[in-house]
């Protein structure tokens, strides 16, 4: 069996505060613009190589189990970290392997692996086991080498006929160049400049274009950091002093680029855990835009729905009631004259609930609270049929109505509206947090807890929907009940905001983002399921905002607004409602504050 060299395998210490500390503009512009230099310096001579299979950037994330192996590069951690925003893949570490077993063992560890990407340096690549583990992965996986180095070390892979993208830079700049080059965040344009062997000669070398979100710094935009970064910073210190939210989550999306993602303060008031960005957050009515609209859009440009029929023709119990007509345009519209809210936590009686679980109270709302089984379908749907409608043609904001589009998505695509969206949007975009329900995929430490709920559950609400509801509704409902991180809606919505493309998948048609985020409306702003910019104030969602602005806010304290005009977006994600419901959000105006404070960036940008 073949033994591991441990001079090839030894990590280097590696001390860094923060891996995206680039990312979430702590660095003052003049250290920024010297990173933007050096990333300049990487892109520039960064070439990818024996690309002709078409592996990179890799495209399909959903049927492709990826691992990413490091034999020997100090920043690993960085290039992995970056991966993993675009899809999920698996860290392995060669130094992580005994001599007694080796690279046999790491070579059976990645058997369940269609795609494996190997980070290899100058001082690793000569070596004769770790050729041959390569040669041996590749006779039954797709390998994509990523050589930090010397030129010259290209010749020891004359004889490894896979891609491979090489750059002469050992650095956490060349690591995060790399890492996005793989999945297309980055474009690729470079050629050798010099001839190595027969097999990498002066001008070899692959051009690709930029497919995903990139990561960088407001500099590389014009935008100096401190013009960013320090008023959101002075508006949010202002917003956790006030107890307007014990943290948040601020991400600007610019051209496709990701130039600010920063969290602040803390779980809860009480607690020792920071804000991460990568935490999950529960988006409240942001749920509308970001599963139930955009379904309704797939199944409306497949012909499956006719947004100008009646509710009826997709529901049938609703055809004996005041609902049948109802248009499903109406119903997005918020049109239909609905009841904007029903309680229906306040209904339950004793016998619905128990705080165990078993076969006849399934459905659970809350840690050691459970519904009885079907209580939507048997209780809350029949109520929401039966109730009023009132001004019918005018603007009420109702939840009902995506309740009830929710229902005939579910009808038309013979699917759950959690299992829809996942598998027609999340899993192929690389949004790895976005779902319904997320304490059956992820550990409460990840999930940040909203309201101690001590009228109806009477716990700490932590990954269980806020929204009474949605709760109820087995916290899949069309108007509440998503979660996802700040980087999930980013995804999502620069491919609304490319019109429907992203990662090299056509989601949708322009024309049919054009026709939902457009006002659709001649009594209010609206759009079809999304809110927009309100021409009577010009102030909402921001005073600077422009009149083709598209998103929507949530009640938990997020919001998602998109500026085709300025090719922008912006995510602010809380939990301002922990541990109780606070208006202070609202009354400080802390989000349009912050998006304010965007645009003038942009505007000093430009000046």
């Amino acid at each position: 069996m073949r033994k591991l060299s441990l001079q090839y395998f030894i990590l280097f210490p590696l001390i860094i505060a923060s891996l995206f500390i680039f990312l979430s503009a702590e660095l003052p512009h003049k250290d920024n613009q010297s990173w933007l230099d050096e990333a300049k310096r990487v892109e520039s001579s960064t070439v990818l190589l024996r690309n002709a299979p078409g592996l990179v950037p890799i495209k399909d994330i959903v049927s492709n189990r990826i691992a990413s192996v490091n034999i020997g590069f100090r920043y690993a951690l960085t290039f992995d970290s970056l991966l993993n925003k675009f899809a999920k893949v698996d860290k392995f570490s060669s130094s992580k392997y005994t001599e007694a077993l080796g690279l046999d063992k790491l070579n059976t560890d990645l058997k369940l692996y269609q795609t494996v990407i190997v980070q290899l340096t100058d001082s690793t690549v000569s070596d004769p086991g770790i050729l041959h583990f390569i040669l041996d992965l590749s006779k039954s996986k797709s390998v994509l080498l990523v050589l930090f180095g010397e030129a010259q070390s290209l010749k020891h892979l004359d004889n490894v006929e896979v891609p491979v993208i090489w750059t002469a830079e050992k650095s956490e700049v060349s690591a995060t160049h790399t890492a996005q080059l793989v999945f297309g965040g980055v474009e690729s344009k470079a050629r050798l400049s010099t001839t190595v062997s027969r097999f990498f000669k002066k001008g070899d070398g692959f051009e690709i274009g930029a497919i995903r979100l990139k990561y960088t710094v407001p500099e590389e935009l014009g935008i100096r950091t401190e013009d960013l970064a320090l008023p959101v910073d002075k508006i949010m210190s202002e917003a956790l002093t006030a107890k307007a939210t014990p943290g948040a989550v601020v991400m600007v999306v610019k051209d496709g680029k990701v130039i600010f993602n920063k969290s602040y303060g803390s779980h809860t008031y009480s607690s020792k855990e920071k804000d991460k960005v990568e935490d999950i957050f529960d988006l409240a009515s942001v749920t509308k835009i970001s599963a139930t609209t955009i379904a309704a859009m797939r199944l409306c440009e497949q012909g499956k729905i006719d947004l100008n029929q009646g509710l009826g023709t997709y529901l049938p119990i609703a055809r004996s009631t005041t609902k049948n007509d109802l248009t499903l345009k109406e119903l997005m519209l918020h049109e239909g004259g609905l009841t904007p809210f029903i309680p229906f936590y306040r209904n339950i009686k004793p016998v619905d609930f128990n705080r165990d679980s078993s076969g006849l109270y399934s459905v659970k709302v809350a840690d050691g609270y459970y519904l009885r089984k079907n209580y939507y379908e048997e209780v809350m749907l029949p109520q929401m049929l039966r109730s009023s409608i009132n001004k019918r043609g005018k603007y009420e904001y109702s939840d009902l109505s995506m309740y009830f589009l929710k229902e005939a998505i579910e009808r038309q695509s013979a699917l759950p509206l959690n299992q829809y969206v996942e598998r027609e949007f999340y899993q192929p975009l690389g949004m790895q947090t976005a779902g319904f329900n997320p304490r059956m995929r992820f550990p409460k430490s990840r999930i940040i807890p909203t309201e101690q709920d001590l009228l109806f559950r009477k716990t700490l609400l932590e990954g269980y929907v806020h929204d009474q509801g949605a709760a109820m509704a087995g916290g899949v409902a069309g108007h509440a009940g998503l979660f996802a991180s700040s980087n999930d809606l980013a995804i999502l919505f620069q491919m609304i905001l490319n019109g429907g493309t992203y990662g090299g998948v056509k989601y949708f048609e322009p024309s049919t983002i054009s026709l939902f985020t457009s006002r659709q409306s001649e009594t209010s702003r609206r759009g079809l399921g999304f809110d927009r910019w309100d021409p009577e104030t010009g102030t909402y969602p921001s005073k600077l905002a422009s009149p083709q602005t598209f998103g929507h806010t949530g009640y938990t304290g997020t919001c998602v607004w998109v500026d085709p005009q300025y090719k922008l977006i912006y995510i602010f994600l809380s939990n301002r409602v922990n541990p109780q419901v606070s208006d202070k959000l609202s009354t400080l105006k802390i989000r349009p504050r912050i998006q304010d404070a965007i645009y003038e960036a942009l505007r000093k940008a430009r000046t």
